[in-house]
């Protein structure tokens, strides 16, 4: 969902007040930090300035606490890289945070296996605390991440939280139907103003990423699996994962992303993904 002015920090909010009704305790929290989005857009929070630097980065994690109603985060991430400002003077911003007690741990998202790497290597030469997690694009129909940054986190024991294990809804299988889905983010995507939003649509959806997904439903029929389901557990049966971000538009369309917590997909099964994946390489690129 494009973020507007308006919405930025909305979820906070309303998070912030269910977790008055919860031991904090008992709950893992974790929010982001802008970041300047290599240039292809621009936040709009703090009038679009979102350098990664001690003045943002405290500005930021103030805002956070605040409308979460919280004294500390326990994952704290940078959302985009910035390639602008130093990557040390980032991580002596980020590691103060954490010597302030206001953030446990740090991570990172829509990095690079360089990025990574070389902000850990400075982390870990000057004594600040490290990027223990990445936050990327990781599914079925992206498999982009097991080109270097798998290894990158198993040597460098940092964990991925893959966000977008159905690939925006288009491993549902509803865009298979025929018609585009009514109300659904790509019909709005490829109506958008913002040719951003159009190329992401285009991105997601396309004829590779639906002759990907008809093979997939296949599968998950086989396995007497919902196709959510299938495309969930893939996600998380990773020994690189940590955890699987996701997300819906209805309370029903979690249920089957949460089926998946119980599922363990056989050899068989992870076979037959990968030779559809064998047939059509990278379709989203």
């Amino acid at each position: 969902v494009p973020p507007t002015a308006e919405l930025a920090g909305l979820t906070e909010e309303i998070f912030g007040q269910w977790i008055k009704t919860k031991p904090r305790d008992a709950l893992i929290l974790a929010t982001k930090v802008a970041g300047a989005a290599s240039g292809w857009f621009v936040p709009p929070i703090r009038q679009g300035f979102t350098a990664i630097d001690r003045h943002h980065v405290e500005a930021a994690i103030e805002g956070s606490l605040r409308r979460l109603g919280v004294d500390y985060i326990d994952l704290y991430q940078v959302h985009w890289p910035d390639t602008v400002v130093p990557i040390d003077e980032s991580m002596e911003a980020l590691d103060r945070l954490v010597e302030a007690g206001k953030v446990r741990y740090l991570g990172t998202s829509n990095d690079s296996a360089y990025g990574l790497t070389k902000a850990n290597t400075v982390a870990d030469y000057e004594g600040w605390s490290r990027f223990q997690s990445i936050q990327n694009n990781f599914s079925l129909l992206n498999r982009r991440f097991l080109d270097e940054l798998a290894n990158v986190c198993l040597q460098e024991q940092v964990s991925l939280l893959p966000y977008s294990p159905i690939g925006g809804g288009i491993l549902s299988g509803k865009y298979n139907a025929g018609e585009m889905p009514v109300n659904s983010r790509f019909a709005e995507y490829q109506q958008a103003s913002e040719q951003r939003q159009r190329a992401m649509a285009d991105r997601f959806l396309n004829d590779g990423t639906l002759a990907s997904t008809a093979s997939y439903l296949e599968i998950a029929d086989a396995a007497g699996l919902a196709p959510v389901t299938l495309a969930t557990a893939w996600s998380m049966q990773h020994d690189f994962v940590a955890s699987t971000i996701i997300g819906a538009r209805t309370a029903e369309q979690l249920v089957d992303s949460l089926a998946a917590l119980d599922v363990t997909l056989d050899d068989e099964v992870l076979q037959k993904c990968d030779e559809v994946h064998a047939q059509i390489l990278y379709p989203m690129g």
